[in-house]
């Protein structure tokens, strides 16, 4: 009889700590999907009509045309393409959350390394640097998103994006000169832009002022 009682006991006590572990790590992880609203829902539209991702209207809603848009840049940044916007999602969105508030940091200089690792393996530096800097620059700049992965992930605005060379592994070179960007070093001398001019094909950004020349990069604003 005691036996069996002591059995229920810690069969309920199990039972309970398991429904804990379950709650607790589902409130960690913050997920917006399909019948969701919200201001993240609002956000996460807000950015993906500014990519060029979702054509609906920025209502807060999480709807059909939401999951597509998601599903698309999911697809293009190396995400699996299920239409939820989890933490991973929502932290190369720019987003923050219960989930990745704490951890922006750190996702800004693993996103800003693997920016540089893919724009600049090779170059100088200092001209490394310089691409992440250029980074920052726009996120200060009011024409441009007011993140690092809003600016990053802004469609058409980096090669490294476009054909998935963002996805390396970025070297330990690349992580310095990410930690010097952040930490305010700027050897592009306050540009927004800087192209390859062997390889540019934009007539337009030859129109813009030259702040200076490393490696191969012409930076301008």
């Amino acid at each position: 009889m005691y036996k069996r009682v002591y059995i229920l006991v810690i069969f309920t006590l199990l039972v309970i700590l398991s429904y804990n572990i379950y709650h607790n790590s589902n409130k960690s992880e913050t997920l917006s999907r399909f019948g969701s609203s919200g201001q993240e829902v609002t956000n996460i539209q807000t950015r993906l009509k500014n990519w060029g991702y979702y054509t609906g209207a920025v209502d807060g809603v999480y709807g059909s045309k939401t999951v597509a848009a998601v599903k698309k840049f999911q697809q293009n940044n190396g995400l699996i393409p299920d239409g939820i916007a989890g933490t991973q999602t929502l932290a190369k969105m720019g987003i923050q959350n219960s989930s990745n508030s704490a951890g922006s940091n750190s996702n800004n200089l693993n996103l800003l390394a693997k920016l540089i690792n893919g724009e600049a393996r090779g170059e100088p530096y200092n001209g490394m640097v310089a691409v992440g800097a250029v980074v920052l620059n726009r996120v200060s700049n009011p024409n441009f998103p007011s993140t690092v992965a809003g600016v990053i992930y802004q469609s058409g605005a980096f090669d490294a994006v476009s054909d998935g060379q963002i996805n390396l592994t970025p070297s330990t070179q690349a992580y310095n000169a990410a930690r010097d960007a952040l930490n305010g070093w700027d050897p592009s001398g306050g540009a927004i832009y800087y192209f390859n001019p062997a390889t540019a094909t934009n007539k337009w950004i030859w129109s813009r002022p030259l702040t200076i020349t490393i490696g191969r990069h012409r930076f301008c604003k």
